[in-house]
């Protein structure tokens, strides 16, 4: 009766909750802060997914619109040169 009842099959590799929502957002992590924090007294199984959803959603937005403005102004990485100036001297 292979296929029937509880528990792990063996040999068999467990597959997170991110991966299982197609997310790179750690729902586990979430879960766990969400239940830590004491925002309510009980958790529902969805509400870690969906909130890790919205935040890589607000995140791929930020990095977009920030990579977006980085090409506008002709930037490609941060400079050392300006980002180590002295403490008296000014960029011109």
């Amino acid at each position: 009766m292979t296929g029937r009842g509880k528990g792990k099959a063996a040999g068999k590799k467990s597959v997170s909750r991110s991966a299982k929502a197609g997310l790179q957002f750690p729902v586990g992590r979430i879960a766990r802060y969400l239940k830590k924090g004491k925002y309510a007294e009980r958790i529902g199984a969805g509400a870690p997914v969906y909130l890790a959803a919205v935040m890589e959603y607000l995140t791929a937005e930020v990095l977009e619109l920030a990579g977006n403005a980085a090409r506008d102004n002709k930037i490609t990485a941060p400079s050392l040169a300006t980002s180590s100036l002295p403490s008296g001297t000014t960029r011109s």
